[in-house]
């Protein structure tokens, strides 16, 4: 059955719900103050612990709390959103450094040589990495634990109650922005991005995604992001640690723009490179941006949503490019998204060949099983208009990644 096609037609002039209104007058009524002092204060608070570890990260947290609060877009649940991703990523730290020092064993963990999956957001990297999360020899990083990466302060009576926590958080924000499944889905199970193991060393873009912040963005983009991908391997040890197997698999968009740092901080790894063609990728992305700014911004404003991502997918891009030739060929693969989608088991085939992984008939059923629980589609499908919602004609964007197409001639066009 083909999925429901679905048109949110007030992206310009959001029409907002009974409780969306309530999560607005809440937000308003209870401000927050972006410092970095008031996170460490709240994750203190939150945890009982006092010990951060290394504070190299606290330049970045300082700047990421000043670039938010001088986004004056940012509506009170906006602010309200980056300063509770800050106090999680600060409590998450807390609790991994105290685990540490009580268990120096897990700085020893041996990591095989992870899998790794970059590519432009809404290329297929999330359909790629619940696939591979299914095969029982690699570890992955499930929703539930990524918010709460250390088991312990929530195992009561015996049980990890980290799993329902999550189920309940991701039913509120179900409730409040439904069609928020239909971008990117939350649900407990959903294998999420090793970007929320780099947060808790305070590196990383997922703040763009919160707020209008160039100056982090600026930041990043100029300085070594070595700090959080060392600390990634550092949490990749911890988890592993508590339950293996210890052959990572996971992803993140970002390390299009990063692909040698990440070759640097996780020795051995195997990298594979997604590709789609940038005009799919971004219509997705700023149509999920502009639902969200119902919420998170005091006014919507497509235009600006579409200029600073279309930037930033330039960014991702050109560093892609910049570097993709001085990754080993023997331990990285090109993977284009009409390919995966035409021929799932093919790529994994080749993937895992190149990987030097057995693609055994164990392999081949935990990927059947993953592929029909993975439906594109599955909870509805958004249909986009790049012309009519936000004024842009898609040959002429594409015009702007010519340099890409250029050099990932395979890359196939898909929005007229």
């Amino acid at each position: 059955m083909a999925p429901e096609k679905i048109r949110i037609a007030d992206l310009a002039e959001p029409v907002l719900s009974e409780l969306q209104q309530q999560v607005l007058a809440q937000a308003t009524a209870h401000p927050v103050s972006l410092t970095a002092t008031a996170v460490m204060e709240a994750a203190r608070a939150a945890t009982g612990l006092e010990d951060f570890g290394d504070t190299g990260f606290l330049p970045r947290l300082e700047l990421w709390m000043k670039a938010a609060d001088a986004d004056t877009g940012l509506s009170p649940a906006g602010r309200a959103g980056v300063f509770g991703l800050a106090v999680r990523y600060a409590s998450n730290r807390l609790q991994v450094e105290d685990l540490i020092r009580r268990h120096p064993e897990i700085e020893q963990v041996a990591l095989e040589p992870p899998l790794v999956i970059a590519g432009l957001p809404r290329s297929g990297t999330t359909y790629m990495l619940q696939l591979m999360a299914a095969d029982p020899r690699l570890r992955s990083l499930p929703h539930w634990e990524g918010v709460r990466p250390v088991a312990e302060p929530y195992i009561v009576d015996g049980k990890d109650t980290r799993f329902d926590l999550c189920a309940a958080e991701w039913v509120q924000t179900d409730a409040i922005l439904p069609f928020t499944k239909l971008v990117h889905e939350f649900a407990p199970e959903h294998i999420t991005e090793d970007i929320e193991l780099t947060g808790m060393d305070f590196g990383g873009y997922y703040i763009e995604w919160l707020a209008r912040v160039p100056e982090w963005r600026d930041y990043q983009l100029a300085h070594d992001p070595a700090p959080w991908l060392r600390y990634l391997r550092r949490a990749m040890q911890l988890v592993v640690w508590q339950h293996g197997p210890n052959r990572w698999v996971g992803k993140c968009p970002q390390h299009m723009e990063q692909l040698l740092a990440v070759d640097r901080a996780l020795p051995g790894a195997f990298i594979v490179i997604n590709h789609r063609d940038p005009v799919a990728s971004i219509q997705s992305a700023i149509t999920g941006m502009a639902y969200s700014a119902r919420l998170t911004r005091t006014s919507v404003d497509l235009a600006d949503i579409a200029e600073y991502w279309i930037d930033r997918y330039e960014r991702l891009l050109r560093g892609c490019v910049r570097d993709r030739d001085a990754l080993d060929p023997a331990r990285s693969y090109d993977l284009y998204f009409h390919k995966l989608m035409a021929d799932p088991f093919g790529e994994l085939s080749a993937i895992y060949a190149k990987a030097g992984i057995p693609f055994d008939e164990q392999t081949r059923a935990a990927f059947t099983g993953a592929i029909e629980a993975n439906q594109r589609g599955k909870h509805g499908q958004l249909t986009y208009d790049l012309r009519g919602d936000f004024g842009l004609d898609p040959d002429r964007l594409r015009e702007r990644f010519a340099f890409y197409f250029e050099r990932f001639p395979e890359v196939r066009v898909e929005v007229q």
